[in-house]
């Protein structure tokens, strides 16, 4: 996953470098596994919540990427929109840095992606906020050795060449680790290379190692890489096991206007996407089974990617604080994607989460 990509909002021309690269799709013809028929069957037992909705179709912007549309392509195919009352247009594209322009200009009222992409929409006021968090994709986010480098320290990291897009947000990880691990990270050699071309140098040994987001992860480490670390698993000789390097959550976010005007329809959107939360957490062979066509990757390749993921709805401190704190919020800041750091809950609206599944809630934003 990267975050990094530069768009132009006009109302003057007002600059914007969005900070992402994530990708994800998804259209129909599985029947739903939590219940006893079809879609079709299900749907008009939410007749009556249907007729309160204030409208039953719309599209929902999302991208082909298990870190972003896993819920968004689970729940259109097992028809859990359907069983809401809801008909979605799923409008799943490539290039997740598309999305900030498209939510700018109006044309996606109502979409995936991730936090710190509002983080920066609001530093421009546009009028957008986060209805609810979908998932934890920080372990995506990772660092690569070759397989010639050896390590017997964090700190041997020093002098060694890192091949990572410039701005891509991986680095909040790097730092992290320098951080508690004692590493100089301004001794780092680090290499402005786009994602595929990391993993190729990687294999011709052109570099000690990449920074990159999946399926790139995986693939470098196919291609013989080891992992090293990520925002939150390490596998250095002197840090083993779970970590808190880096936290970055998909997010619906949804305009305001939007907002006010369809607050029924998007409770139905948010009770789809959790019964999707849910099917992927319970029924995970299932799920992948599902979500790798559409995601144009292998099972075995996307079950690795997944398994670096944490599909949760909560809105926990970790999201809370560890997503959306002063750390995240100053990085973007001293890297220019924003001049000021806005306070969480100008950029949030959780009260219709709250009214789907109040439990969700464990943590209130400032």
């Amino acid at each position: 996953m990267k975050m990094s990509g530069k768009w132009f909002k006009s109302s003057s021309v007002v600059l914007l470098t969005l900070t992402f690269l994530l990708a994800a799709c998804g259209i129909n013809n599985y029947a739903p596994a939590s219940s006893g028929g079809d879609a079709a069957t299900n749907a008009p037992s939410n007749a009556e919540a249907a007729t309160e909705l204030e409208m039953t179709d719309l599209t929902l912007v999302g991208v082909r990427d298990a870190q972003i549309s896993s819920q968004q392509i689970i729940a259109d195919k097992l028809g859990y929109f359907q069983e809401e009352g809801l008909n979605v247009t799923s409008q799943l594209i490539e290039s997740g840095p598309d999305i900030g322009p498209m939510v700018a200009g109006g044309s996606a009222p109502v979409s995936i992606q991730t936090n710190f992409m509002d983080i920066i929409l609001k530093s421009t006021d546009i009028p957008v906020k986060i209805i609810a968090p979908l998932a934890q994709i920080a372990g995506t986010q990772a660092v690569v050795g070759s397989s010639k480098l050896e390590l017997t320290s964090a700190k041997d990291l020093e002098g060694k060449t890192i091949g990572i897009p410039s701005g891509a947000d991986v680095m909040i990880a790097i730092n992290n680790m320098a951080a508690e691990l004692g590493v100089d990270a301004g001794k780092i050699k680090y290499v402005n290379l786009a994602p595929s071309d990391a993993v190729v140098a990687l294999e011709k040994g052109d570099i000690d190692a990449l920074a990159a987001w999946e399926p790139f992860v995986t693939k470098a480490i196919q291609g013989g890489g080891k992992f090293l670390f990520s925002g939150t698993k390490s596998e250095l000789p002197e840090k083993q096991g779970d970590v808190n390097w880096m936290s970055v959550h998909t997010t619906i976010q949804v305009s305001d206007d939007f907002i006010g005007k369809n607050p029924n329809t998007l409770k139905a959107v948010l009770r789809a996407l959790k019964k999707a939360t849910d099917y992927i957490n319970d029924n995970r062979e299932e799920a992948i089974k599902i979500l790798a066509p559409e995601l144009h990757l292998e099972v075995a390749e996307l079950t690795e990617i997944m398994n670096r993921n944490v599909y949760s709805m909560e809105v926990s401190d970790a999201y809370v604080n560890g997503s959306n704190g002063p750390a995240v919020g100053e990085y973007l800041k001293s890297v220019g994607n924003i001049k000021s750091v806005p306070v969480p809950a100008s950029y949030h609206d959780l009260s219709l989460l709250k009214e789907v599944d109040a439990s969700l809630i464990t943590v209130e934003l400032k």
